[in-house]
């Protein structure tokens, strides 16, 4: 796949000033009032860009710098607010003034028919952005001022801000895994936004690793994806009945979550006061862990394959790297549940941006017999974070799961300030 022409470009520190970081929503007044105004200039500017682009076959030069100056203002303005990026952004959209920026591409010639159904061709990657959080929500519905400023809560881009502000305010940093879960949701959006506007007729990519190409990725965590990441090929029949096939595998996940549960207590104990999990409750929930996975990977098209019901590793095309029984620290043991709730959160962000890639890829597939790279790889993403958050409720690691969006390169011990 060619390099996307919309490129996220991230250069900031993850230093953060606690003064700013405190009364961030208060110093973003300003820019959220402009961003309105500004809002309103560009939904004139966009009809008139869509009249001159079917009619002559490439943007206007004037309209496509003043709305690529809109984009790059908007990704200024979602990096500052959620934390992402730490200096007080410009009000003009310039180019290389900010550390999270955007590269938008020149005008140049685009198809007519994708000009015509713009709005059309653009819903899916809209419903997408706005599960991770962003300005695309401002297409999603709605009128006047709500249409605007419409929000989702419970998006990737709201638990980066949250979970940001306090860890910011507590070390003056914000963790790597949040800077980089929060810029992939910045990119996307920017991707979006230039697709609507007619910066570009690329549809925007969904997949975290291209958007964080040059992004350093963090150190190897323990429980991490294995397997043939590139077999898209899907069969039609299996993906159709793909909820029906599955229902046996959700009963017996119910079941099999019911017995993980008490085990998870018992283990619990003995963990707490002997330093070591039990090596045969260790292994009990590391399959469990692992089936998890399988049957999710399976269910929301991220694999094909129909999974047996033993999470065997090693059996399945999209599988799970967990580590062998070790001794672990006590007090993380004893506070395991309140630790786990930032990472909770996270994870039912993603979860949402699961489900509609989910939906879109079930739709790609039963027509092209194969997964879209892009959700593919968000799906992963999803999913190796959930089993990562699996693996520390269970007692499996005292590794807190990293946010990012990037597969590590190198073993090491991750904490939870690194990591939240």
């Amino acid at each position: 796949m060619t390099e996307h022409p919309v490129q996220l470009v991230v250069e900031d520190d993850l230093k953060r000033n606690r003064l700013t970081v405190f009364f961030r929503l208060i110093l973003a007044i300003p820019h959220l009032i402009w961003a309105f105004l500004w809002s309103i200039a560009v939904f004139f500017a966009a009809i008139a860009n869509w009249i001159v682009t079917l009619i002559a076959g490439r943007p206007a030069g004037s309209l496509h710098r003043f709305l690529s100056r809109y984009v790059r203002y908007l990704a200024h303005l979602y990096a500052y607010l959620w934390l992402v990026a730490n200096p007080y952004p410009g009000f003009v959209g310039e180019e290389g003034e900010y550390p999270i920026e955007v590269r938008l591409p020149p005008p140049e010639a685009q198809s007519r028919w994708k000009t015509l159904l713009r709005i059309v061709l653009a819903l899916p990657a809209v419903v997408l952005a706005s599960a991770l959080g962003s300005a695309g929500n401002a297409f999603a519905g709605g009128s006047g001022r709500s249409r605007t400023y419409s929000y989702n809560t419970s998006s990737l881009g709201t638990a980066v801000a949250v979970l940001g502000w306090f860890a910011s305010l507590a070390r003056g940093r914000m963790p790597k895994g949040l800077r980089d879960a929060g810029a992939y949701s910045v990119g996307y959006n920017a991707q979006v936004l230039a697709y609507v506007l007619l910066l570009t007729d690329r549809y925007p990519n969904a997949d975290p690793t291209a958007m964080l190409a040059d992004v350093e990725p963090p150190p190897l965590h323990p429980v991490h994806l294995v397997g043939d990441a590139h077999d898209l090929r899907r069969s039609r029949v299996i993906v159709f009945f793909r909820l029906l096939l599955a229902l046996p595998h959700l009963v017996w996940l119910a079941l099999w979550s019911i017995a993980a549960i008490i085990v998870a207590i018992l283990n619990w104990f003995v963990t707490l006061f002997a330093g070591t999990p039990a090596r045969g409750f260790h292994r009990f929930l590391s399959r469990y862990v692992r089936y998890a996975l399988h049957v999710a990977a399976f269910l929301y098209l991220a694999a094909n394959p129909f999974p047996g019901f033993a999470g065997e590793a090693g059996s399945y095309p999209l599988d799970l790297e967990l580590p062998e029984r070790e001794r672990q620290n006590r007090w993380k043991t004893g506070f395991r549940v309140i630790l786990v709730v930032p990472a909770a959160v996270v994870n039912s962000a993603l979860s949402s941006a699961l489900i509609v890639a989910a939906v879109f890829t079930w739709f790609v597939a039963l027509v092209r017999g194969s997964a879209p790279w892009g959700l593919r790889n968000l799906s992963a993403y999803a999913l190796r974070y959930s089993a990562q958050v699996n693996a520390y409720v269970f007692l499996l690691t005292d590794t807190y799961p990293h946010a990012s969006p990037l597969e590590g390169t190198a073993p090491a011990q991750l904490t939870f300030d690194e990591t939240a």
